[in-house]
């Protein structure tokens, strides 16, 4: 779960090194939760990048681990290279150029879950994930939430021995600008208007509370759950579920 954990930590930092924020565009997203705990998570789609300013996060703010509820992620050496790397395209106003841009798509492709990562041009990734595991950590796509790097997309987080509770704060135009680094502005209006897609979750676990008012619906898998999101959508989607101990 580590390498899980490592794997979505990367992304965050690598499209953040250049202080930037990123947000989905048109995305397909799913989540599938077992009762035993084994779950399979995809994201194919747009990821947006927005340039946060001076005052943005730095390659030197990610040195060490990013710490959890669950313990450290481990920021390694090659993540420590690839800050190298893309700091020697950034331009002299500090934003991303196109050239560091793509470098960070050919990085990512080479990464565990990433099926595709390709840079279309204008800040615009497409991007290709999916990845399975087991439940025995926090999974988090693609941020770290407790290091409070920027707007994760999913959280997936262990709620006491039998308890698993889904937030997608990414998939919802509700950002809150006190949650960023050093007070770094939310998403702006392209960024806002360029978000479409859905989020499902499906699962044969139980689902203690939800927050999509037409509920789950029952199929040979189990429940599903289907958010429709929108620029208009401003709650994030939102689950516990309650899974074997």
């Amino acid at each position: 779960m580590t390498a899980l954990l490592r794997s979505a930590g990367m992304l965050a930092s690598l499209l953040l090194l250049p202080a930037c924020l990123v947000t989905p565009g048109r995305f397909e997203s799913s989540l599938d939760i077992r009762a035993d705990r084994s779950f399979s998570f995809a994201y194919k789609g747009e990821i947006l990048a927005s340039d946060m300013g001076k005052d943005g996060l730095k390659p030197g703010d990610m040195s060490g681990d990013f710490g959890s509820e669950d313990g450290p992620v481990e920021i390694g050496p090659a993540l420590l290279q690839i800050a190298d790397v893309t700091q020697d395209f950034s331009d002299s106003a500090g934003k991303s150029s196109d050239a560091q841009m793509q470098a960070m798509a050919n990085a990512l492709s080479k990464e565990k879950g990433f099926r595709a990562a390709r840079y279309l041009g204008e800040r615009k990734f497409e991007i290709d994930y999916a990845i399975s595991g087991r439940l025995t950590h926090a999974f988090l796509f693609p941020f770290n939430i407790d290091a409070q790097i920027v707007l994760p997309f999913v959280a997936v987080e262990m709620r006491g021995a039998d308890r698993v509770r889904v937030k997608a704060p990414g998939f919802a135009n509700s950002f809150d600008k006190s949650q960023s680094p050093m007070g770094a502005g939310g998403p702006g209006d392209d960024a806002t208007k360029a978000l479409n897609g859905t989020f499902t979750l499906t699962t044969n676990a139980t689902i203690v509370s939800q927050n999509q008012e037409e509920g789950a619906q029952s199929t040979p898998q189990g429940q599903r759950i289907v958010w429709t999101v929108t620029p208009l959508t401003s709650e994030a989607p939102m689950a516990t579920l309650r899974v074997s101990p």
